[in-house]
């Protein structure tokens, strides 16, 4: 069954399409975020700010987001839906 997750600043993704998340630190991860800014297949809803988390999506592409990836893996887990509060956002702002 379908559910979308908040993925902060009014984004949502689906959960049924989503293969990882992942830290935009790593190397093979700027090589896939680069490739996909390249071609066409990157879709950042960070809403300018630093980028956090990495998606990749089932149709490969790749989803950038200003929250923590254990926000958002926790949201995945808990079974949160996309009306969640928004106290993750505010807290991850800061970090």
């Amino acid at each position: 069954m379908a559910r979308l997750i908040n993925i902060g600043f009014g984004n949502a993704v689906n959960t049924d399409k989503v293969l990882a998340v992942a830290s935009p630190v790593a190397a093979p991860i700027k090589r896939m975020v680069s490739h996909a800014r390249d071609n066409g297949l990157l879709i950042d809803a960070s809403q300018g700010r630093k980028t956090k988390a990495v998606l990749v999506l089932e149709d490969g592409r790749i989803l950038l987001s200003a929250l923590q990836p254990e926000t958002i893996t926790r949201r995945f887990n808990a079974g949160s839906d996309f009306s969640n509060d928004i106290s993750d956002e505010r807290t991850d702002d800061l970090s």
